[in-house]
């Protein structure tokens, strides 16, 4: 089993967003870098546990736990010129672009704050602390486990 944090703009796509849909499942789409591109097309798989984290807000924080329920496939909103995250480059036979689909388990009963784990020993090498703009980063079970604790579960 792998462990991920994904990073999602409430604006955009919040952690409620997902619980809403249906079977509170939906396909994590328009990652625009290669170095996440990649997990998602090669590394991520169903089972994976997912941090769900809140960014470029205020107090950015992770707050919620997902599970992976697809693994990668190729993501249509490149292909869609009317989408936010259209590539024109992109094509049925070579999509560049890939999505998983990720199903909310759970909201963290405490937001577990960026401020917070940057301070915790256990936490400091976090991709999310060192290079912060991927929006799709591996973590350890270490890491998983700790942010669960300090987010209020067992």
């Amino acid at each position: 089993m792998g462990y991920w944090l994904f990073k999602s703009e409430p604006g955009c796509f919040s952690f409620q967003d997902l619980q809403s849909r249906p079977n509170a499942t939906e396909h994590w789409d328009g990652v625009r870098n290669f170095q996440a591109r990649n997990f998602l097309r090669d590394e991520i798989k169903p089972g994976d546990r997912v941090l769900f984290y809140h960014s470029s807000i205020p107090e950015p924080a992770v707050v919620g736990l997902c599970t992976v329920v697809r693994e990668g496939y190729p993501d249509h909103t490149a292909l869609d010129p009317n989408a936010d995250h259209f590539d024109p480059k992109a094509t049925p036979d070579k999509p560049i672009w890939y999505m998983v689909d990720v199903r909310a388990d759970q909201a963290l009963p405490a937001e577990v704050p960026l401020a917070v784990i940057r301070e915790h020993p256990l936490l400091t090498g976090m991709p999310l602390v060192n290079r912060s703009r991927l929006s799709i980063q591996p973590i350890t079970e270490e890491q998983y486990t700790t942010i669960l604790q300090l987010g209020g579960l067992p």
